[in-house]
């Protein structure tokens, strides 16, 4: 039910390839009213979001919005990566009768949430504390693999719009070096995205099944990352194991990178599922292989974001800041 309130409403949304998540919220940053739509069911995305303003109930009409949207921003056309959703936005902003009408990348928004997330929202995965004016970074793993950060600047922050999932994986084991190789047979280029994101989890499934000669079921990922289907299917458990290894190598990549000693952040829809078999995976183990570097990395710390809806508070950010 929407929140009790008679004042203004931005209107916020975080657009992935799988769903489409729109809410009202106040200028404080208070969510006020949100719902959840799949993007198979639209047509293009004109369509999702009048539906979600034909349902906000009796909360005012935003004058002003804020959409996330899984794709690289780079003018007013703006095209999904992983779906088939292309856009204007300045024939949206019109379209939805709004004043303003901003577009950033989903992980530049779950970015600028970071400053604004209470110890409840996050969960910590190992090392030590942040260090004070570092960059942070931040990664996540849902339909495709989002990376951003955020860099200091004064007293704020710059967020960073980048499309760090895409850059090339790299083995950390003969095991991983084979399916690797399974995986550019079919793909060519293999991306840290085709292993570590929803699809890349199937994909980690399907490689170790030819590898070992055997029949591969038809999971999803949510299949395969289900503890009880683990249980029962070894290659299930090591495909899940291997996602969370190769994400810490994703993202201790990313923090030396970045230099990112203020901490690293993982979102997406996947991760915060696995809840403590993550924190006891081998996911901080690679984070800090990195061979001179590994003191580095072992004083960083690292922590899964469990805010339901981060990227709304990104877009709060981005329009009080706009």
């Amino acid at each position: 039910m929407p929140m009790e309130h008679t004042g203004a409403t931005w209107l916020v949304g975080d657009v992935g390839a799988t769903n489409a998540r729109f809410g009202l919220a106040a200028p404080d940053g208070a969510i006020l009213h949100s719902s959840i739509f799949a993007c198979a069911d639209f047509a293009e995305i004109g369509l999702a979001a009048e539906a979600y303003l034909i349902g906000r109930g009796n909360l005012a009409m935003p004058r002003r919005g804020a959409l996330a949207i899984a794709a690289p921003i780079t003018g007013d056309e703006v095209r999904m990566t992983n779906h088939p959703w292309s856009f204007s936005v300045a024939a949206l902003r019109d379209r939805l009768g709004l004043d303003r009408l901003l577009a950033i990348n989903d992980f530049t928004a779950v970015a600028l949430a970071l400053p604004h997330l209470s110890a409840a929202d996050r969960m910590a995965v190992g090392g030590g504390a942040p260090v004070g004016g570092r960059p942070i970074a931040v990664l996540g793993p849902g339909s495709g693999l989002g990376v951003s950060g955020l860099i200091p600047a004064g007293a704020g922050w710059i967020p960073l719009a980048g499309e760090g999932g895409h850059v090339t994986m790299a083995p950390g084991s003969e095991r991983e070096n084979a399916v690797l190789g399974e995986m550019r047979r079919r793909f060519g280029h293999v991306s840290a995205e085709r292993c570590v994101s929803g699809p890349g989890l199937v994909n980690l499934y399907n490689s170790l099944a030819a590898l070992d000669s055997v029949p591969a079921a038809p999971y999803t990922a949510a299949q395969i990352a289900d503890p009880d289907t683990s249980a029962r299917d070894p290659l299930c458990r090591e495909a899940t194991a291997m996602f969370c290894a190769m994400l810490g190598a994703v993202a201790g990549d990313l923090v030396l990178t970045l230099g990112a000693q203020g901490g690293v952040y993982i979102a997406g829809g996947i991760v915060p599922r696995l809840g403590a078999r993550f924190v006891d995976s081998g996911f901080r183990a690679r984070f800090e292989a990195k061979g001179r570097m590994s003191a580095y990395l072992a004083a960083i710390p690292s922590h899964v974001v469990t805010h339901p809806l981060p990227a709304f508070l990104g877009c709060v950010a981005a329009l009080a800041a706009a």
